[in-house]
């Protein structure tokens, strides 16, 4: 069977019986998997090739049914496609597709051409470019894969005849020549190769002075065209045309485009290492910049410079040939007696005494050669310095290695910005969208110059949301076909983003790609155990080796990581394994979440929180793709850590996904689990009004499981949510259960106590329950509860007017939320430290306080929290005789607060702040009206304090013998008076003032007693 794709497409039995594969979209399937002839091609690729931006939803079953019927048409030539793991594989010889062939004996009639056999290099080209019909796939250029490889074709084809005209140079037909390399001209007029045969085919047919005019046309065009002048080496040509006996110099470094951002010290670094190490590496993966770097380093090299191009190179014997021809050592058209090393040997030592740098560009393909090359050459020419780029180390004694890593933040959107201003001048970018974009694509130089380049049609937003995961399906990524259109400048590996990591993915043996394959599972890096456990690969840390060394894989603090872009590529190729290791990896993680959970509430809580913190990204992951069970029980392990560490926004969110797969019922005996997923999943509070109903649920399930939770950490996320628990039925089964287990659940218990006595008016029995859950905390090590203990016995001490205890018991509280790294009850603690120098005199410290609580509240994305300072700092304008200001402050407060238990308690004292605002301007209809509506949500509120509040809110605009009542009122409800608030003192002086001593008792007693 034979595929012929120069041309418009045909396939012909070994008998020459023509077969048609159909229509467009099976001619372009069989097109991509004759292209790979041999090897697999992944279902994903094959997808988005023939589907592209109209992808079905059935898209596997189209492609496989696509797939089938070309079986069918194929079937009489007795041709396989095989289904295997990576995708779909034509199970033919290369050799029997056309452009395979065409490759082939392209690539080998280069090589004979460098080693100077002319006329076997003119029988292999002529034979290569007789294989061409027309354009390459023709009849598919609307596609795009189509219209990309038809390009790359054509410049091979372009190559070749510049080759085949090199090799009949060679033979003395250089007079034949001119006609067609003028007509090649004409339709390639940039091509400097062209030119410079055409100088030699006018030479040797006896016309120099056509051949000098050919230079100066080159010269015209090119700066018409291009903006830049003829190459040193057609220049080079023009002199030794000028004067035969010139010698021709080395190749210089391409002179620079753009400027170079980000790498001043690497720059520096490696001008350093230049000046002592002969051999310097610069490794990196592909499109970090690794060239770009080595040529501006060479670039500031003090002595001479020649610059080796080796990426065209396809066959190791071709090494010193490249390295010759970019000394500008000419052939001597008949072959050389003596090899091409021993020739760039005796080359090089015309350079002694002389710097030399030799930058070798792209050796990994060939790094076995290149090392072997480089070894010799310094052994051989004592002042020559290398400076080389490759995914990987030469691996020679003496070398230093470079590792050139992706651009920080900063220096990213720099370059970013920079290339934006020249494809659209003026334009003005978000800076958000800006910093997502480089994020996204890891840093790499050139993924983002080609995002930038998308810029001319797409916006910032459509580029951003085309590379944010979280809007795409599960899977998928849009980033290589985004990043499709490159420079045409450069070679067809360096054009495109997906052909930059398809040439590192190529140079990898097999075990190295099955590791990589399976290592894309893992979101957030893996340590060294985790891969041998999840991936299943034989000796996986020799394969990981291998894979850091090639730049596929990075290791930052013991972890191995890939970037989010290499990573996108190889999931591709992940097929059918992809169901397998994502369980595997699911279940990990599990046992893990599992082990970590009860350590979370002891001693230990430090190092198993940072511990769930490395691996967070893992764990979200885990939840997203663990099928229902694991992802139950998983996400159940999770909740106290979210809440925690400030991440229970987060955990809301794939709550959120895992209830809508779960449905309305728990999963038969993971009742507890599937109510702590409703407990997170109510935790945002987006304004949506799902929580309610959420929150509902949960309510209905915990009154059935208080008694017999296995993980007590749920009473506390049933406050949090659900406001505290004040009917006695559930308290009393709850302590029941919890009194005999483990120290931190004994603690909570006292804690809970100490809320109970709270709410109903006991402040003494409520203070001593604080005082054993402090000490009960603190013998089982948690901060958290530590911290929450401290914070209510602060309360107290604010109350009896000694400020600076209850400061000493806050700065305590802070310490250990701070040390446990919890964001939101750090917030709190700046609030409660604030609302004490506030109210003992230092304004300005406490605003301070506030206005830092609101920052971090915001930054970790709880906009309820953000309630209590504003309020605060409304409470600090009031006080301060700013009335607008502080207006302000509680109408912000007030749009921020939602329908929670938690955010109606902070609305209720926005109100009472509005209600002392508006008496203290001197209009006590108004007050009067927000304290009713203060009262009205007190309803709602557990415990007898909140009306204390309101009480002594009243006191403030009332008359002097009804303020005393008020404030007897608030005594009886509260089980204290207040002695540390500033509004309570200026109400209770304002009373005094305005009554006799014996009337103000006599009416504060009133107030005082029991009803």
């Amino acid at each position: 069977m034979r595929f012929g794709l120069l041309g418009p497409m045909e396939i012909r039995t070994d008998d020459g019986t023509a077969l048609d594969p159909g229509g467009e979209r099976p001619r372009a399937l069989l097109a991509l998997l004759a292209l790979s002839a041999g090897r697999p091609v992944s279902a994903g690729r094959l997808k988005e090739e023939l589907y592209g931006d109209g992808m079905p939803a059935g898209a596997a079953n189209a492609l496989q049914s696509q797939v089938s019927r070309l079986r069918r048409r194929l079937g009489p030539g007795g041709v396989r496609i095989d289904a295997l793991p990576a995708g779909y594989r034509l199970d033919v010889e290369p050799g029997s597709v056309d452009a395979h062939r065409f490759a082939e004996l392209a690539g080998e009639g280069r090589r004979a051409l460098r080693a100077g056999h002319w006329a076997r290099a003119r029988e292999l080209l002529r034979e290569g470019l007789g294989l061409w019909r027309g354009e390459a796939l023709a009849d598919l250029g609307r596609l795009p894969f189509a219209r990309v490889e038809a390009e790359r074709l054509a410049g091979v084809r372009l190559d070749a005849r510049e080759d085949l005209a090199q090799a009949r140079l060679g033979l003395g037909e250089g007079a034949a020549l001119v006609g067609e390399l003028r007509e090649l001209l004409r339709a390639h007029p940039v091509r400097e190769r062209l030119y410079g045969l055409l100088m030699r085919a006018l030479r040797a047919a006896g016309r120099p002075a056509e051949a000098l005019a050919v230079y100066g046309d080159a010269r015209r065009v090119l700066a018409a065209e291009l903006g830049a002048d003829p190459s040193p080496e057609l220049a080079a040509l023009h002199l030794e045309l000028l004067s035969p006996e010139r010698a021709v110099a080395p190749r210089p470094v391409p002179a620079a485009l753009t400027g170079l951002i980000g790498r001043t010290r690497e720059l520096a670094d490696l001008g350093e290492l230049l000046g002592g190490a002969r051999l310097v590496t610069l490794t990196g993966p592909g499109g970090a910049g690794k060239t770009r770097l080595g040529e501006a380093a060479a670039s500031r090299w003090a002595g001479e410079v020649c610059y080796v191009e080796l990426a065209p190179v396809t066959d190791a014997a071709d090494l010193s040939y490249a390295v010759l021809a970019a000394l500008g050592v000419r052939e001597s058209g008949f072959q050389e007696r003596t090899g091409a090393t021993e020739r760039l040997l005796s080359a090089l030592a015309a350079y002694r005494g002389r710097r030399l740098l030799l930058l070798l560009d792209n050796c990994e393909h060939l790094v076995d050669a290149a090392a072997r090359l480089a070894g010799q050459l310094l052994a051989g020419c004592a002042d020559l310095r290398i400076l080389a780029t490759s995914r990987e180390g030469l691996g020679i004694t003496g070398e230093r290695l470079v590792a050139v890593e992706p651009l920080d933040a900063a220096a990213a959107v720099r370059l970013f910005l920079d290339r934006a201003a020249a494809v659209r001048p003026g334009l003005v970018l978000d800076p958000a969208r800006v910093e997502h974009i480089c994020a996204a694509l890891d840093g790499l130089p050139l993924a983002l110059e080609l995002a930038a380049a998308r810029l001319r049609t797409l916006t910032a937003e459509e580029i951003a949301d085309r590379l944010d995961d979280r809007l795409l399906p599960t899977g998928s990524d849009d980033r290589f076909r985004l990043l499709s259109r490159g420079d045409r400048t450069k070679a067809a590996r360096h054009r495109t983003l997906r052909a930059v990591v398809e040439w590192s993915w190529e140079l990898l043996d097999e075990a190295e790609r099955e590791l990589a394959r399976r290592l894309t599972v893992f979101a957030g890096g893996a340590t060294p155990e985790a891969v041998e456990r999840v991936c299943g690969v034989l000796d996986a840390q020799d394969v990981l080796a291998s894979l850091v060394e090639k730049s596929l894989v990075r290791v930052v603090d013991g972890r191995y990581r890939m970037l989010e872009t290499i990573r996108a590529f190889c999931a591709e190729q992940l097929g059918n394994e992809e169901a397998e290791f994502r369980a595997a990896f699911a279940a990990y993680f599990l046992e893990l979440a599992e082990s970590a959970e009860p350590l979370l509430r002891g001693p230990g809580q430090l190092r198993w929180l940072d511990r769930l913190d490395t691996e967070h990204a893992n764990l979200l992951a885990a939840v997203r793709g663990g099928g229902a069970s694991v992802s139950l029980r998983l996400l159940a392990c999770l909740t106290w850590y979210g809440l925690v560490r400030g991440r229970a926004g987060e955990l809301a969110v794939v709550a959120r996904q895992l209830l809508a797969v779960l449905g309305e019922e728990p999963p038969a005996g993971l009742v507890e689990e599937y109510t702590l997923c409703l407990l997170a999943a109510a935790g945002n509070r987006d304004g949506d009004g799902a929580w309610e109903h959420l929150a509902a649920r949960a309510d209905a399930l915990m009154h059935d499981l208080a008694a017999r939770l296995r993980k007590p950490h749920a009473l506390v996320l049933w406050s949090l949510v659900c406001g505290p628990r004040t009917d006695p039925g559930t308290t009393a089964l709850t302590e029941a259960a919890y009194l005999g287990r483990d120290p931190w659940a004994v603690a909570l218990l006292r804690m809970g106590r100490g809320f109970q006595e709270l709410f109903a008016g006991r402040p003494g029995p409520a203070e001593e329950a604080f005082e054993a859950a402090l000490t009960s905390f603190r013998e089982a090590g948690d901060r958290w509860g530590t911290a929450t203990a401290l914070d209510s016995l602060a309360t107290f001490a604010h109350w009896r007017g000694d400020s600076a205890r209850a400061l000493a018991l806050l700065d305590e509280a802070l310490a250990a939320v701070r040390e446990l790294g919890a964001p939101e009850e750090t917030a709190d603690m700046l609030l409660r430290r604030g609302t004490v120098l506030l109210h003992s005199g230092q304004q300005a410290e406490a605003v301070a306080l506030f206005t830092r609580s609101a920052e971090l509240a915001r930054d970790i994305g709880v906009p309820d929290r953000t309630t209590g300072p504003l309020r605060a700092l409304g409470d600090a304008a009031r006080l301060a005789g700013d009335t607008s200001r502080a207006r302000a402050h509680y109408e912000a407060a007030l749009e921020g607060c939602t329908a929670t238990w938690f955010s109606n308690g902070e609305a209720l004292r926005v109100l009472l702040g509005l209600g002392r605002t508006a008496g203290g301007e001197g209009d006590p209809v108004a007050a009067a009206e927000w304290f009713d509506r203060a009262a009205a949500l007190a309803e709602d509120q557990p415990g007898r304090p909140v009306r204390a509040e309101i009480a002594e809110a009243r006191a403030q605009v009332a008359a002097p013998e009804r303020a005393a009542e008020l404030l007897g009122e608030a005594e009886r409800l509260r089980g204290t008076a207040v002695r540390g608030d500033l509004d309570v003192v200026r109400a209770r002086r304002a009373a005094r003032a305005g009554l006799s001593e014996e009337a103000y008792e006599a009416a504060y007693a009133r107030g005082a007693q029991p009803r």
